[in-house]
């Protein structure tokens, strides 16, 4: 199979070199490399320029920096770099942050499982971050001595991030086989992106794998840079995936129990109610957003 990997980056020069050189270095090297440099004021370009002078896998396509948009951004500046390619040519799909170090034989893991499992329509392993309350003292990206490439993690300094379950595909790690994401009609460039293609991919009768055994280096982990708004881009989300009214307020309710917040409540669904553009789901796709949501509840009650 032929991978397609496509890479969003700004700002990224902390990170991109030990990404691309993890790619670079799989024992499973049939693939092109579309680094999307989104108006980036550092040396990003610089870096992957480097990469496309010695490897003709990797290509990069500069734009001019795009209005920042949490969860929107990241899948429009992905959707340029997909136009820049002919999707027919490839079997895989994968949509990569420039702030991953892959084990070299991830891809070669990634590509047994589409192989041997004709029904896996997205796939990944796990996503790892420091353990920082075993190391304090980790600031930077990099420690000096370090060797990002060595994945045997003896002293366990990296640790699972633990913002979902193992059964989740994250975001900064999605392959999708082409006729799966081709059926799902791409991503959609809205907050939540990386839930609702889960949902999308099994309405079309796909399975999500996720490797346990398999996990990446996660340089940045997951910005806490919108905490404070929380609650307001939780409504937003349940929004964008489709909820209705009555599945928002019990998915809030879920969120706000487990936070110990009633006051998340009130601005989670507040938030829902006002958004008011329309949903960039068909009718069919939001039947079975909510049925599937419906189940969910029911089965949690033992229904």
């Amino acid at each position: 199979m032929k991978f397609l990997i496509i890479i969003p980056a700004h700002n990224e020069e902390n990170s991109i070199s030990s990404c691309l050189e993890s790619l670079q270095k799989q024992s499973f090297g049939d693939f092109a490399c579309v680094v999307v440099n989104d108006g980036s004021s550092d040396k990003t370009t610089e870096i992957a320029e480097k990469f496309r002078t010695q490897d003709s896998r990797f290509s990069i396509q500069d734009l001019e920096q795009s209005e920042h948009q949490p969860g929107a951004k990241v899948v429009r500046t992905f959707n340029k770099g997909l136009e820049s390619v002919n999707i027919n040519e490839f079997d895989v799909v994968c949509k990569f942050d420039a702030d991953i170090v892959f084990p070299s034989h991830y891809l070669e893991k990634v590509n047994f499982v589409f192989e041997s499992n004709f029904k896996a329509g997205v796939v990944s392993g796990l996503v790892y971050i420091r353990n920082y309350k075993q190391n304090p003292q980790i600031k930077n990206l990099k420690l000096p001595s370090e060797n990002l490439l060595d994945f045997g993690n003896k002293n366990h300094d990296w640790v699972f991030e633990n913002l979902s379950s193992k059964d989740h595909v994250r975001g900064p790690i999605k392959a999708y086989r082409k006729e799966c994401f081709v059926q799902m009609n791409g991503l959609r460039a809205v907050l939540g992106w990386d839930n609702l293609d889960i949902l999308l991919a099994r309405k079309n009768s796909w399975e999500v794998v996720t490797i346990k055994d398999l996990w990446v280096k996660h340089l940045r982990p997951t910005a806490y840079k919108y905490k404070g708004q929380k609650a307001e881009k939780l409504g937003q989300y349940f929004y964008n995936i489709g909820l209705s009214l009555p599945l928002a307020m019990i998915s809030s309710a879920k969120s706000s129990y487990k936070n110990r917040s009633s006051k998340e409540f009130l601005i989670t669904i507040n938030s829902f109610l006002k958004q008011k553009e329309k949903r960039n789901l068909s009718k069919d796709e939001i039947k079975f957003i909510r049925n599937q949501r419906w189940k969910e509840f029911f089965r949690n009650f033992g229904l």
